[in-house]
């Protein structure tokens, strides 16, 4: 079964490169493709695809309110989407992650982290490009001014453990790697941080370890 993905950029060329990266994989397709966030809302609703690929900058509707408008906190059955951006130029990334946007990649990104964001946006997991993790999430942790919520209940000392790794961009199997675990304990410890953050993926997960200074 391929994953069917909507691209959403307001740049033809950057649209159609994606498009070509992803439709070149033997198990993705691109159903759709967006010059504005408006236009990804509706194509979204339209065409129920699996995940969605979108650009925060875009006319008429940016990433962030359309994220919010198909994966925010109140809605029912959220689009897994992947934010793509540029760091030096977007301010908004910390907002997208917040409206409910499964990952972000900066639009350098070559095919394969490319394609693994897809398939991790996929697989109910996310995936933030490392290269800019700690430094892009600790910039805006310090410009929140609500207090860090806290956990239902404390953390045990291996859930501080994948905490950090989390943070970081680790993936699952690195973590387990770093922790001489396994891909299977990494993810039960990770559904048993979200459950005590209230996080609804590793995303907000991150997001949280860096607000509360554990990165």
């Amino acid at each position: 079964m391929s994953i069917r993905v909507l691209v959403a950029d307001d740049q033809p060329i950057v649209r159609t490169g994606l498009t070509m990266l992803l439709d070149a994989q033997p198990d993705i397709e691109v159903v759709g493709a967006a010059a504005d966030g408006r236009e990804a809302v509706r194509l979204a609703l339209r065409l129920r695809p699996d995940v969605g690929l979108f650009d925060i900058r875009m006319p008429l509707m940016d990433g962030i309110e359309a994220t919010r408008r198909l994966a925010g906190p109140d809605v029912t059955d959220p689009l897994p989407i992947v934010v793509i951006t540029t760091f030096d130029l977007d301010e908004y990334v910390h907002g997208a992650l917040k409206a409910g946007a499964r990952g972000f990649l900066l639009k350098d990104a070559g095919p394969a982290l490319l394609t693994q964001a897809i398939h991790a946006a996929a697989d109910g997991d996310a995936l933030i490009a490392p290269s800019v993790t700690v430094r892009l999430l600790a910039a805006f942790a310090h410009a929140q001014t609500p207090p860090p919520r806290q956990p239902v209940e404390p953390l045990t000392a291996r859930e501080e453990e994948v905490l950090v790794p989390v943070a970081q961009g680790r993936t699952n199997n690195e973590i387990a790697g770093e922790l001489h675990i396994t891909p299977s304990t990494v993810k039960a410890h990770l559904a048993s941080l979200m459950r005590k953050l209230g996080a609804r993926n590793r995303v907000e997960v991150a997001m949280w370890a860096h607000e509360t200074g554990r990165i």
